[in-house]
């Protein structure tokens, strides 16, 4: 049997244009993602929402995380207010129903499988809503600057700080500079630790003690040059992956 861990990446549906085919709705993920399960070890995935949502999302999502052994929860549009029991702020992008119900699904039955799992960005956001959690809307207002998303389509850099005794300290040490690119962020998240803080008092990464591996970050380690995170994830996953291969005792 391979060693080699398959990696799910959550995506979307979005029309793309490949030569004379215009406008075709695909599934796509920035190749970042898939770059980095690469380079850390791993054979990457894309998992598309699902379109047609209905009452048997958890049973799909099982039947699909059982065959992976790690997935990634990838960055994308704001998680919509509702989910959270909010009003949305006027900075609210238009929800997408189908990733949010197909990640929000995910991330509950990763949960419970105890699947290793890496939040990115959106991800993190899922991952702390689909527990109770809520969201800060828009962080400038609070903070006063735009260094987390200065302008679109255009990543920021700011130091993140992890919690000292965190895993996360343990694989990126006491201070590390990361690209962002979120005007929100995670205010609650029942069962989880914080994990890393920006200067400015934004959360900046989660963790869940009990599990795994089962963290998230709120910046986009797919666009830098540090892959430990990628390499711990896919490490977990292989682990994994061979303790679901052990005959039961």
């Amino acid at each position: 049997m391979s060693d080699t861990p398959i990696i799910g990446i959550t995506s979307y549906v979005e029309r793309a244009t490949r030569g004379d085919w215009v406008d075709v709705p695909s599934a796509l993920v920035p190749h970042s993602y898939v770059r980095k399960v690469e380079q850390a070890g791993g054979i990457a995935v894309l998992i598309p929402p699902r379109l047609d949502s209905a009452d048997d999302d958890h049973r799909l999502v099982r039947e699909l995380l059982r065959r992976l052994d790690g997935v990634i929860i990838s960055g994308g549009a704001d998680v919509a207010p509702e989910l959270y029991e909010a009003e949305g702020h006027p900075t609210v992008q238009a929800s997408r129903p189908d990733r949010d119900t197909t990640e929000m699904a995910i991330a509950d039955v990763s949960g419970e499988l105890d699947l290793p799992v890496l939040g990115i960005c959106r991800g993190m956001q899922v991952m702390a809503v689909a527990v109770g959690g809520t969201l800060e809307q828009h962080v400038p207002e609070r903070v006063g600057h735009d260094d987390h998303s200065p302008a679109p389509a255009t990543y920021g850099s700011h130091p993140v700080h992890p919690v000292p005794g965190t895993r996360l300290a343990g694989l990126l040490g006491a201070e590390v500079d990361v690209p962002s690119y979120h005007h929100q962020s995670v205010v609650t998240h029942p069962g989880y630790v914080a994990a890393a803080w920006a200067p400015d008092g934004t959360l900046e990464a989660m963790e869940h003690p009990a599990a795994l591996f089962r963290l998230a970050v709120q910046w986009h380690p797919e666009e830098g040059e540090d892959p430990r995170l990628f390499e711990a994830l896919v490490a977990a996953a292989r682990s994994y992956a061979a303790g679901r291969a052990e005959p039961p005792t």
